[in-house]
């Protein structure tokens, strides 16, 4: 998607004027945005507008998490001895899940911008660490940088989803999430293409070299700089002139009390707690037991570029959410049947493959060293590629889910923020396991029941909680927000377009 394109997404409503759909008009909405010349509007004009933040926020992830996946992808972090990597994995999943479980309160109290400034650090802080254990052996800084990393990413996380979430007009979340998972994913295949120049020649397995580490230093430390210039989110007005709800003078108390509220006001969303859980659960077994025990450096390097290319085209299938040939009911139940499918078919190719290799008795690397130049690359290489799409169209979807329970900014802090939370919770346990060497197969077995499992569970939140709209009134209880705050200064406008 080029950049003359993108302001389509957003800009829907300013260039078309139709009528507004029944959909919209419980929005209680407008469809132009204040008009020029106010002070608002100079200060905030383009920059205010929901598409240029989730620009900004997705460029963030293209330098922080996305050079985290580019290592993360070789398995070991682009060490050959994955052990310390997966001790440092466990210490930032389990402080990730604690962290995120409070980030939305943090998030709603700091604002946006702090949250993704300060969550950028901890990604430039965990590389310099696997850059220093080349040289040295300092296992105390390399812990600690997953335990910083921990509180970091899920308060960089936490603000992201946030954003994406809360910021599009309800027919546009499904296009918020495709322009962010692939402007964010192009930084993914970037430092993969970093790593795979820097060892494209090495046909064994070799850790990866210095610079290639110095270089993620400067990108992620650029990202968190980044940071600094989103806008706070009571700045924000979406293309048809609403503002995005917020409390208008939060405290820590009023937010742990919204964490309680927000739970209680839509208690099904308990079911969908088994998908937050497996969605990060399948990653270490993917990088370590399949890309990096099954292939050699270079094609782990290869393979961890095309996984994520795969997530861009997972991205674009997720923005079909959007379509407004169904009603949104029937879209969130198709794609569950779309999802329990996808487990079923490539989990079953996956557990063909798994029979093919285990890990030795001493739970060494298997000596296999696959490489793009064998004759049996081809079969491998495409269900590691299908891997990556099933990860992306995942993740899309229970976001997209989220998206359709509340529109609210605070509110969606708080859904996001339990998600990361029960996700790295999940992810952390799996890395956890995985340090203690057991036999792939085990591994395998457990995703596929997990995944599967939980896609049952949602079913009964799926099919019968989610509606085809959420009412604003809805969204502002519980806050200080009152419709007069987020409703555009020219209803009066629309009203009369309505009754035209």
């Amino acid at each position: 998607m080029t950049a003359k394109e993108t302001p389509a997404i957003g800009a829907a409503a300013e260039t078309m004027k139709e009528p507004a759909t029944e959909s919209e008009s419980l929005d209680n909405t407008t469809s132009e945005v204040s008009p020029s010349g106010t002070i608002f509007s100079k200060i905030s004009g383009w920059y205010a507008r929901p598409i240029f933040q989730l620009i900004l926020v997705a460029l963030i992830c293209f330098l922080c998490p996305g050079m985290f996946n580019a290592l993360s992808g070789m398995g070991g972090g682009g060490l050959t001895d994955a052990t310390l990597v997966d001790k440092m994995n466990t210490a930032l999943y389990v402080t990730s899940a604690f962290t995120s479980f409070f980030s939305g309160t943090i998030v709603n109290r700091l604002g946006v911008r702090l949250t993704l400034a300060c969550g950028g650090i901890g990604y430039c802080i965990y590389v310099a660490s696997l850059l220093t254990s080349l040289h040295k052996h300092v296992p105390g800084f390399n812990i600690f940088a997953g335990f910083l990393l921990g509180v970091c990413s899920g308060l960089l996380w936490t603000a992201q989803g946030t954003i994406m979430v809360s910021y599009p007009l309800e027919h546009q979340k499904g296009r918020f999430f495709t322009l962010f998972w692939s402007i964010f994913n192009v930084g993914s295949c970037v430092g993969s293409l970093i790593v795979l120049a820097n060892s494209i020649n090495e046909r064994t397995n070799v850790n990866v070299p210095d610079s290639t580490y110095i270089v993620f230093v400067v990108l992620t430390f650029l990202g968190s700089v980044v940071g600094l210039f989103v806008a706070d989110a009571k700045k924000v007005v979406r293309s048809d002139g609403s503002k995005v709800i917020v409390m208008k003078n939060p405290s820590w108390k009023s937010e742990f009390i919204g964490l309680w509220t927000t739970l209680r006001s839509e208690p099904s969303v308990l079911l969908l707690f088994p998908m937050f859980w497996s969605s990060n659960w399948f990653i270490s077994y993917q990088t370590s037991s399949v890309n990096s025990a099954y292939f050699n450096t270079r094609t782990k390097a290869l393979n961890t570029f095309l996984y994520y290319i795969a997530h861009i085209l997972g991205a674009i299938f997720i923005s079909t959410m959007d379509l407004n040939y169904f009603r949104r009911t029937i879209r969130a139940r198709g794609m569950l049947v779309i999802l329990f499918t996808l487990t079923m078919v490539i989990h079953g190719g996956g557990y063909v493959f798994q029979k093919g290799y285990t890990r030795p008795a001493n739970g060494a690397k298997p000596s296999i060293n696959t490489d793009w130049t064998d004759s049996d690359y081809g079969g491998p290489m495409f269900l590691y590629f299908c891997y990556g799409f099933y990860d992306v169209v995942w993740q899309g979807s229970v976001y997209w889910y989220i998206g359709t329970i509340s529109n609210s900014g605070r509110k969606s802090a708080n859904y996001v923020g339990f998600y990361k939370g029960i996700q790295s919770a999940g992810a952390g346990v799996m890395w956890a396991w995985d340090s203690t060497h057991p036999a792939y197969m085990s591994e395998f077995a457990s995703n596929w029941g997990l995944l599967a499992g939980s896609v049952i569970c949602a079913a009964p939140m799926i099919w019968f909680k989610i509606k085809d709209h959420v009412d604003v009134e809805d969204d502002l209880k519980g806050t200080d927000e009152t419709l007069e705050d987020v409703k555009p200064v020219d209803t009066e406008k629309r009203d009369l377009s309505r009754e035209a």
